[in-house]
């Protein structure tokens, strides 16, 4: 087997509609589930929302699906599971800066700035605290050529 691939990611949240605002309003992720017209949304046994990315890369990149405002939270620190995931905004400084400008217009706090050579990313949280990295590839860097370069030490970002 090979992988060809990261297709999509599913969460788990505690609202639906806030975390439909945030993806969708804040993020520019595509709604596709439930469609406008409400249809779509009876998939699972719980209420859903489904988005693809603008470019249309594939059928749809984020599933969400709401399990209450009774549902436990993420454990703080060093635990198993999901650390974060990330999402690339462009191919330039210019991009992820705008992205930060649309972040704090939102009142989305930044959690982390950082230059890992290869990228140069903002780290958020989503309604439920589920932390995002939002990052650009850094032009010139040849990363396909040398795939260490991934493992360089991290610097602070200045944007």
């Amino acid at each position: 087997m090979e992988v060809k691939e990261l297709g999509h990611i599913v969460l788990y949240v505690r609202d639906l509609e806030r975390s439909v605002r945030f993806y969708r309003d804040v993020l520019g992720w595509r709604q596709i589930l439930p469609a406008a017209d409400g249809t779509g949304g009876d998939v699972l046994p719980a209420p859903v929302a489904a988005f693809a990315a603008p470019s249309g890369r594939t059928h749809h990149e984020l599933l969400l699906i709401e399990v209450g405002p009774d549902a436990a939270d993420l454990p703080r620190g060093r635990r198993v599971g999901l650390y974060h995931f990330g999402l690339k905004v462009g191919d330039s400084d210019d991009e992820l800066r705008e992205a930060v400008r649309t972040l704090r217009e939102a009142g989305v706090p930044i959690l982390g700035a950082s230059d890992h050579t290869v990228t140069h990313s903002v780290y958020i949280a989503d309604p439920d605290g589920n932390e995002i990295e939002l990052y650009i590839d850094v032009p010139g860097v040849n990363w396909r050529e040398n795939p260490t370069l991934i493992a360089s030490p991290i610097k602070p970002l200045r944007l």
